[in-house]
């Protein structure tokens, strides 16, 4: 894996004008909480709703024009599956979207207004691949992974640099893991761009693949997620997984009802909107898996995607 600071300056310059430069934002009632400055990336307010519009563009954008003729194809849970949508709609190309059947709505919705070539398929990784492999076959069309394409990589690696161009002296960044994509982004950034500073990946208990292949020997599967934070629920990737080894700190876990607290406290305080998955690492630090007294903790969140149409998370629990 060849990727490097580099290769995420070059995505930073081709997907400019195809990506919003999100906000960082504060707030003085969750610093006195925590005892630490906390820096919020706002990748919730990005195109299409989540940062992975980044990654997105810069697979698209990176194809030569022979390439991009035969498309672009995924299988994605439906942030990278609309932000696929979306690049390939900006270039003018077809998308071909593999999304499971229990995809959040909103979701769904974005990939279809984008004009992505929806195929629906069970909720598995298996049957995903093989979906996604026969539309591959059929139509020759380039596969755009969502996490272990090095395309991606780097584009989601811009929402980093541009954290440390506004906010260079933060001591750590915290970020959602599933496949590994911001992640492997964000550590490589980081570790080039400011080396004193950790980078810490945060994932569900119910959904810890990550956590446990970080600290083990060996990749750890993801068998039977069991989470709210729909975008968590996959196998962290191979090469993200070699990259986590080398640039990041550590991989923490929070629980379910701890995701929840957090959606609600960000809503509260913040007054933005964020999904499940984006919660988790304002999560790690209510429930003390992150130390941030007298730190400057950066967090990226990652998308906003809420389903408005089934009762919010925190109203759910408190029946």
């Amino acid at each position: 894996m060849s990727l490097d600071l580099a290769a995420i300056r070059a995505a930073h310059d081709r997907i400019r004008a195809h990506i919003t430069r999100t906000p960082v934002l504060t707030n003085a009632r969750l610093d006195a909480a925590c005892g630490g400055s906390l820096f919020f990336k706002c990748d919730n307010l990005q195109k299409a709703g989540a940062f992975k519009a980044r990654g997105a563009a810069n697979a698209v954008f990176s194809l030569g024009e022979t390439e991009a003729a035969r498309g672009v194809a995924t299988h994605s849970s439906g942030n990278h599956a609309a932000a696929l949508a979306r690049a390939a709609k900006l270039r003018g190309i077809p998308a071909h979207i593999v999304m499971p059947r229990n995809a959040a709505r909103p979701k769904v919705r974005m990939v279809e207004g984008y004009g992505g070539r929806l195929t629906f398929c069970e909720p598995t990784q298996e049957a995903r691949e093989r979906a996604c492999a026969e539309i591959l076959s059929t139509t020759g069309a380039n596969l755009v992974h969502p996490f272990e394409d090095e395309r991606v990589m780097a584009g989601q690696g811009t929402a980093a640099v541009e954290f440390l161009e506004d906010v260079p002296d933060l001591n750590a960044v915290l970020c959602p893991v599933g496949g590994g994509g911001l992640l492997a982004g964000t550590a490589v950034a980081v570790r080039a761009l400011r080396p004193a500073a950790q980078v810490i990946g945060t994932e569900p208990t119910g959904a810890d693949d990550a956590a446990r292949s970080f600290h083990g020997t060996t990749r750890v599967p993801m068998t039977d997620p069991r989470t709210i934070a729909d975008g968590l629920r996959t196998t962290i990737g191979e090469p993200n997984l070699a990259l986590a080894r080398r640039h990041v700190h550590d991989i923490v876990t929070v629980s379910e009802a701890g995701i929840i607290a957090a959606m609600r406290l960000l809503f509260e305080a913040l007054k933005v909107v964020v999904e499940p998955s984006a919660a988790v690492p304002y999560a790690a630090l209510m429930e003390g898996r992150v130390p941030a007294a007298g730190r400057r903790i950066g967090i990226i969140l990652s998308g906003g995607n809420v389903d408005l149409d089934l009762p919010l998370p925190w109203t759910q629990a408190s029946r």
